[in-house]
C-alpha cells in the first residue's frame, strides 16, 4: 500500500512542494482534493498566504483530470479562474 504522501506525489503535475502545501490544506489524498476540488483547495491555499500562481489551479484541475496541466483547454482553464476569482470575491 503507498502512503498518502506518494499517492499525491504519483500525481501528474504535482511535486513535493505541491504535495507539501496540500498538506497544509489538509489534502493528504487524491480522495480530498477530489471531495475538495482543484478550486477550493487553489483558495484555500492562497487564503493561506501562500503564494501561487494559476498554474497551481491547472496544475490541481489536471491531477484530479490524469492530465498535464498544459493540456486542458482554455475554455476550461478560463472557466477554473472564474470559479476561483468567484469564490474567493464571496468568502472575503
Amino acid at each position: 500500500m503507498t502512503s498518502p504522501n506518494n499517492e499525491l506525489l504519483d500525481l501528474k503535475n504535482l511535486g513535493m512542494a505541491s504535495v507539501n502545501i496540500l498538506h497544509a490544506i489538509g489534502v493528504n489524498t487524491y480522495e480530498d482534493l477530489a471531495q475538495m476540488g482543484a478550486v477550493d483547495a487553489y483558495c484555500r491555499i492562497k487564503s493561506r498566504g501562500i503564494h501561487v500562481s494559476k498554474v497551481m489551479l491547472y496544475a490541481l484541475q489536471g491531477a484530479l483530470m490524469d492530465v498535464h496541466w498544459n493540456d486542458l483547454s482554455p475554455d476550461l482553464k478560463s472557466q477554473l479562474v472564474a470559479e476561483a476569482e468567484q469564490l474567493e470575491s464571496t468568502s472575503a
